[in-house]
């Protein structure tokens, strides 16, 4: 199936034109004294890929039956030889006891989370642009899958990470043969210092939303859920959000799908869930504010929620208030109770990330924000199995 060409980078920001054929980080512009530095979109000429009969080419290719994962969306990507390894088309899985709720299991990703799905149109992109040396901070499973990919790529990974990150992410990267630095501190110190070094040290910053390509592979969750669905929308989306790049990401897919006439109804109320141990996007979202502030002292056993101020939360906050959706932080006491409960009821081993989805729901329903008859879909971002150390210290004193 085609590939498109990418016919500019826009900013998320002031809309500037940017030019795709050489790599790009954040827009470049200048307002008055300061920097814009917005996040970048990918555009294309779409064209091409309209209608029905476009969309149900989708799943037929000899590629697709034998497992193209999120490259089964090739009308919509970029024009380029995919770097993979078997990431996307993730299971939607329906919750044994509540109707009208499916659990999308990114688990299933290549390195057990969603985060293959970025790195690896990131890592296709950055060997398509002839980069050598990529950097990026991460709270853990970004890491993973950037040594994982650079690794299949054969450019070399430099990863930062907070020392208490979970062994399991530590292990995979030095196992994968990136460059790791563990620091005291959180993936806010650890973003600095990739800054203060990239230009000496000749890195690609490939950190959350400082280049466009991570978006792209994040939003085939979006075109992924709206197909395993029957190309319609659920009513809620309950996304556990740190960067929140995949929020973004899907947002972007449901636009690029209504111009497309893939999809009906009304786009999904989405739902930011975070821990109240490091909740930004909730405050900012609950005092009506455009963007979050520094949240101080940021602490939850939910590492990939543990991001003290998000480099995109002004789009978090613009697409949470868009859809009609909200912004909810569970105690981790409350999503350690769901972590078990799904695994003593569902058969799954959530993530603690997804397991603030699941406790997220189940706030919701009790307020009365949502029905059970409300059709929803919650994002368990990775396997449980990547924080057996975590979940066994809380096990050992439960």
């Amino acid at each position: 199936m085609a590939m498109p060409a990418i016919a500019f980078l826009e900013c998320s920001r002031c809309h500037l034109h940017h030019d795709p054929a050489t790599p790009q980080t954040v827009c470049t512009a200048r307002h008055g004294a300061a920097g814009c530095s917005g996040t970048l979109y990918v555009r294309y000429d779409l064209e091409a890929a309209k209608g029905i009969a476009q969309r149900n080419k989708i799943g037929t290719s000899p590629e697709d039956k034998r497992w193209s994962g999120m490259w089964r969306y090739a009308q919509v990507l970029p024009s380029v030889e995919p770097v993979t390894l078997g990431e996307g088309w993730t299971p939607m899985l329906p919750s044994r006891r509540r109707s009208n709720v499916w659990l999308k299991e990114e688990g299933a990703n290549p390195t057990g989370t969603f985060k293959a799905r970025g790195l690896a149109l990131a890592i296709t992109m950055a060997r398509h642009y002839g980069l050598k040396k990529l950097a990026a901070p991460t709270a853990g499973n970004a890491g993973g899958a950037l040594a994982a990919y650079a690794a299949a790529a054969g450019i070399e990974a430099h990863i930062f990470m907070p020392r208490d990150t979970p062994m399991a992410n530590q292990v995979e990267c030095r196992a994968y043969g990136a460059h790791v630095t563990l620091v005291d501190g959180l993936i806010s110190d650890c973003g600095r210092m990739v800054a203060e070094r990239k230009a000496a040290e000749g890195w690609f910053d490939i950190s959350t939303l400082k280049e466009p390509f991570r978006v792209e592979g994040k939003k085939t969750m979006g075109y992924e859920l709206v197909e395993q669905l029957g190309w319609e929308y659920p009513d809620a989306v309950f996304y556990p959000t740190g960067g929140g790049v995949g929020m973004i990401g899907m947002w972007k897919a449901f636009e690029e799908m209504e111009q497309l006439g893939w999809v009906k109804g009304r786009r999904p109320k989405m739902i930011a869930v975070q821990s109240s141990g490091c909740a930004p996007v909730v405050r900012a979202f609950e005092r009506g504010e455009a963007v979050s502030q520094m949240w101080a002292d940021a602490h939850t056993f939910a590492s990939g929620l543990r991001v003290p101020k998000p480099y995109g939360d002004a789009i978090i906050l613009e697409i949470v208030r868009a859809s009609g959706g909200t912004a909810v932080a569970l105690s981790d006491e409350a999503i350690f109770a769901s972590l078990r409960d799904w695994a003593a009821h569902e058969g799954l081993l959530l993530s603690p990330e997804g397991a603030a989805a699941t406790a997220a729901y189940d706030h919701l329903l009790a307020t009365g924000f949502l029905t059970a008859r409300d059709r929803v879909v919650l994002f368990n971002t990775g396997s449980g199995n990547k924080y057996t150390d975590v979940i066994g210290a809380r096990l050992a004193t439960a």
